[in-house]
């Protein structure tokens, strides 16, 4: 028996942590109960435990299970992995700033107890992520959670370096990488952004040594010039050939350094001679190795000049800067300073302005695990929703350079290297404890970490417990999608697919859906310091968890960017409110007076013959919704699925069919037969609320599995119930043509009412010219017209002209024409007389319009937006008096 004392409104906070600890007891989530199915498997794009999840977390993840759900009641052996990254630079970051407010420094806490605290944090925080995922309905198998950082995934990173390392693609060396001064640590290259920024570009002369004159070199880094090594001209340039060989001295420094010839110099950038500084710039350094020249570093890793800066040591870059062009305009030497701007690079994380620094680091050697996962996306074994994004992908796998992965931090994947001091370097599975070459035991670990994406470039199969064969690594490797924003293409995707394929010989996902960012109601991306960040849990503790995922899912398109607005919000809190109503309708009536539901279950394959237009029609309807969900879902177009689901509901089921069902269910005249039409519309409507709860569920989980707790006869919860299928036995396209004119014609019917103000209740006769098909079509359906568009009597005849007397007239398609007889229905003289007063009033309102519009110093001072504002205003009153003329003209 259903359970009818349905609240008489829908109130999240009611319903939706009982039902999700319902989830959780009943053990639903669980991946490997259905053995004998396909299997379907995601990874979450493990959330950083530096923090709270923001709306871009929401839309992933509520994408993510839409799918789940969704395939979970298609019958797949469904696994949604969850689980957190360790974020190196992100966490320490903030751990250090969390300390600093505490009048900490981390440096001297000391690497273990700053670890402890670290750790303290991730704890924190990852009972703070996993709680927001609960509370946004997330439908993860929690049995198999994993972090970055647990034993499984580090005994994974530890066989992946060796391997690499003893393969010869990871490797040491000195070579120039970024720097960030502020998290003291080496960056790869997509962990720097680069922004146009305003600058100077400063003209310095370098005098010539033999006292012959000066060169002139152009540059955005004065500072760096005390480091230069060389002055570089373009070979075929004619201004300079003749000085090539010969030298300057070096201003401030007052060291001699040669004038070399290199194709690379642009002759038109500056004065077409450029400074050579090889120790801060990876173009420089490759000058200056083609011609031998020294290498020189004059900035350190905090930014501050070095002794070989002379007497700017110790000075910061910046001021350095400041003084150096001082000091060189004191000598005369500075020939101009332009505004100039320029692309700089910055770290992702803090903002700091990155450092071009030569160091000794760890690399991967990209080219050869680039090639295979290249090839795999050519081949189509991993595919782009939507494809376009697979250009991004390619561009950055044929450009690739070597990979950056030490990390001069204490929070990650130390590298599993240890250095003896006769110069043995061991890298290997087990910690060792002598030097292999010479015996020692005082070996020193490398101090560094690794770059963070390394780890989660393993994260589809670490997680599922290689490098052991485990039954889940069997069962779910490779996972199906992997739902992903687009601005970590190159940071994760290309890593996981290059890994995939150099470990486990196949690609890691085969689609990666591509979300766009969630920007605010103007378009601006959601920020901090723009103070227009949306907290996903506020607007669940507002709204609930359902009205937030049908706000970000409504309108989504794979890939593109979406604006996050209040109105969305307030449409799935009103959309969620109209479906509780329904549904609360019908199970209230499913119940006669004794208490016991009382219907005709459907049978979708042997649908009964008795059925009305209407059930038919409802029937069709839901059915081809059914198709079309479902094919929309297979092309991953998940906003067009539920805005289909929405239209059904709402329009379909909610405005019109339930309205249809009341004069069945409410017949006053008894009867076998009417017991049997009652009996009859409940199943209909049982059926229908049924299958639609099912298509509502991946979307809004929450209010579909409360109002499924409270249908009859259901013995399973909707979460692992059975997806709606498609049944060609409920095809009915002529019901459908003849219940969509019943329609038109009761809003044509209703819309001639509202334009002489008559009130629900009146009721108002009404004239249908209409013959054949339609004509049936409505003399069978006149109790619906009478009852819904509240007319008395309805009269069809297929000669039927409109009344002599004052009538509205409306035209219905092709077949109908609507006449609505005003005489004795309204006062006629009133009702002009209200209508002339309304032309009255938009005519003058027109004039001052036209008035604005025909005055030149309106027109010359106003702006654009006014002078639009004031077109708009015209055009709207015009259209106004065309249709309030033509009232009066009706009415005589």
């Amino acid at each position: 028996m259903p359970e009818t004392t349905m609240a008489p409104a829908y109130v999240p906070a009611a319903v939706e942590r009982k039902l999700y600890q319902f989830w959780l007891q009943g053990d639903y989530f669980r991946a490997g109960n259905r053995p004998e199915r396909e299997p379907f498997t995601i990874v979450i794009p493990p959330p950083n435990v530096t923090g709270s999840l923001h709306m871009g977390h929401a839309l992933n993840n509520t994408i993510q299970d839409v799918l789940i759900r969704w395939r979970r009641m298609q019958g797949f052996d469904t696994l949604w992995l969850p689980g957190c990254d360790h974020a190196g630079i992100a966490t320490q970051n903030v751990v250090e700033k969390h300390l600093a407010e505490e009048g900490v420094n981390s440096r001297e806490l000391g690497r273990e107890a700053f670890l402890e605290r670290v750790w303290q944090w991730k704890d924190t925080y990852h009972a703070r992520i996993t709680e927001q995922l609960y509370r946004l309905g997330v439908s993860c198998d929690w049995s198999r959670e994993r972090f970055t950082l647990d034993e499984g995934c580090s005994r994974a990173v530890r066989k992946v370096f060796v391997d690499l390392y003893r393969k010869g693609l990871i490797y040491r060396g000195d070579y120039m990488i970024n720097w960030c001064p502020r998290c003291r640590t080496a960056l790869s290259d997509i962990e720097v952004e680069h922004e146009e920024r305003a600058s100077t570009l400063t003209h310095i002369r370098y005098p010539l040594a033999d006292g012959d004159g000066y060169i002139v070199v152009a540059t955005t880094r004065p500072e760096s010039m005390l480091g230069d090594t060389g002055v570089a001209v373009h070979p075929e340039d004619e201004r300079y050939r003749h000085l090539v060989g010969r030298k300057v001295i070096l201003p401030l420094m007052n060291r001699e350094i040669p004038i070399v010839a290199d194709d690379y110099v642009d002759p038109s950038f500056g004065s077409g001679a450029v400074k050579v500084t090889p120790a801060h710039d990876p173009n420089d350094l490759a000058i200056g190795l083609r011609h031998g020249l020294e290498v020189i570093s004059v900035i350190d890793e905090s930014a501050r000049m070095t002794d070989a800066a002379g007497p700017y040591a110790g000075m910061d870059r910046y001021e350095c800067r400041r003084k150096v062009v001082e000091d060189l305009q004191a000598l005369g030497l500075v020939e101009k300073i332009e505004e100039y701007s320029h692309n700089l690079g910055h770290c992702q994380r803090c903002s700091t302005v990155v450092e071009p620094l030569i160091s000794r680091q760890w690399f991967v050697k990209m080219k050869p695990l680039a090639e295979p996962a290249l090839a795999a996306v050519e081949r189509g074994d991993t595919v782009f929703v939507p494809s376009r994004f697979a250009r991004i992908y390619r561009n950055w796998l044929e450009n690739i350079r070597d990979w950056c992965i030490s990390r001069q931090l204490w929070w990650g994947h130390r590298i599993p290297a240890w250095y003896c001091s006769c110069g043995e370097v061991i890298v290997d599975y087990e910690d060792p404890q002598r030097c292999p070459s010479c015996g020692s035991d005082a070996l020193e670990q490398d101090p560094d970490v690794l770059d963070t994406w390394f780890s989660s470039a393993l994260w589809p199969f670490s997680t599922m417990g290689w490098p052991e064969q485990t039954p889940d690594l069997k069962r779910f490797f490779p996972t199906s999608v992997l739902v992903t924003a687009y601005d970590i293409i190159f940071f994760w995707v290309a890593r996981m697919m290059f890994m995939s394929l150099e470990f486990m010989k196949e690609v890691p996902f085969h689609t990666v859906y591509i979300t766009g960012l969630v920007r605010d109601s103007q378009g601006r991306k959601m920020s901090k310091s723009l103070g227009n960040g949306i907290d996903p849990l506020e607007v669940i503790e507002n709204y609930g968890a359902d009205t937030l995922r049908y706000a970000l899912v409504t309108g989504q398109a794979p890939g593109n960017d979406q604006r996050f607005r209040q109105e969305k919000v307030e449409a799935g809190r009103n959309f969620a409110n109209k479906v509780w109503n329904a549904s609360r309708f019908v199970i209230m009536n499913l119940c006669p007076e004794n208490g016991t539901a009382d219907y005709r279950p459907l049978d979708p394959l042997h649908p009964p013959e008795d059925l009305n237009r209407a059930d038919r029609w409802i029937l069709h309807r839901y059915n081809e919704t059914v198709r079309r969900a479902t094919r929309l879902l297979e092309e991953y177009e998940l906003g067009e699925a539920v805005r289909e689901i929405y239209e059904f509901l709402w329009n379909d089921y909610c405005d019109w069919y339930v309205e249809f069902s009341k004069h069945y269910l409410y017949r006053q005249d008894g009867g076998v037969e009417a017991q049997e039409e009652k009996r009859r519309t409940r199943g209909v409507l049982l059926y229908v609320l049924d299958g639609v709860m099912r298509l509502l569920h991946p979307f809004m989980p929450f209010i579909s599995e409360e109002i499924w707790q409270h249908l009859p006869d259901r013995h399973a919860p909707l979460v692992v119930s059975q997806w709606p299928q498609f049944a060609d036995q409920l095809q009915f396209p002529q019901a459908e043509k003849e219940m969509t004119l019943v329609q038109e014609v009761i809003r044509a019917v209703r819309n001639l009412r509202s334009q002489v103000n008559l009130p629900p209740g009146r009721k108002a006769p009404v004239l249908l010219r209409a013959s054949g098909w339609s004509a049936a079509s409505l003399e069978e359906e006149c109790h619906q017209l009478a009852r819904l568009a509240f007319a008395e009597p309805v009269q069809i005849d297929p000669k039927a002209t409109k009344p002599q007397q004052q009538a509205l007239t409306a035209i219905v398609g092709e077949e109908v024409e609507a006449y609505l007889p005003l005489a004795g229905v309204i006062d006629l003289e009133a009702e002009v007389a209200r209508l002339e007063k309304e032309l009255a009033q938009v005519q003058k309102e027109l004039r001052q319009a036209q008035g604005k519009l025909h005055n030149p110093a309106f027109m010359q001072k106003a702006p654009p937006e006014i002078v639009a504002k004031e077109q708009a205003r015209l055009e709207e009153c015009q259209a106004r008096q065309a249709k309030l003329e033509e009232r009066l003209r009706e009415l005589g």
